[in-house]
């Protein structure tokens, strides 16, 4: 892999009024977006301050791999998937990757 690789970020902030349906979504988005071209990483994680809160930590090999999947039938199944199960409208943030790295 090149050294000149342009890392993307993206984090999706979610607030659960179903959590558990909510954690069952997005387990399987998470594991279906493992698969996709250009996806270094992705994490679902759970608030440990505010209960309901999840948050999804994407790494990507570069931001137009980032806008690809956004714009891709997994997030918009992800996304119709999650209405009626949310207190409000996601969150979704695109950060570059200034000291983002692989340890492996």
């Amino acid at each position: 892999m090149a050294d000149d690789v342009e890392i993307a970020l993206l984090t999706m902030t979610f607030v659960a009024s179903d959590a558990d349906a909510l954690l069952g979504n997005l387990s399987k988005y998470v594991v279906l977006t493992r698969g996709v071209g250009g996806c270094r990483n992705i994490d679902l994680c759970a608030s440990v301050a505010r209960p309901g809160v999840f948050v999804v930590i994407e790494k990507w090999e570069s931001e137009e791999h980032a806008r690809d999947h956004v714009n891709s039938q997994l997030m918009i199944e992800m996304a119709n998937s999650c209405q009626g199960i949310l207190t409000e409208a996601p969150e979704i943030d695109l950060l570059e990757g200034i000291s983002a790295h692989d340890l492996n």
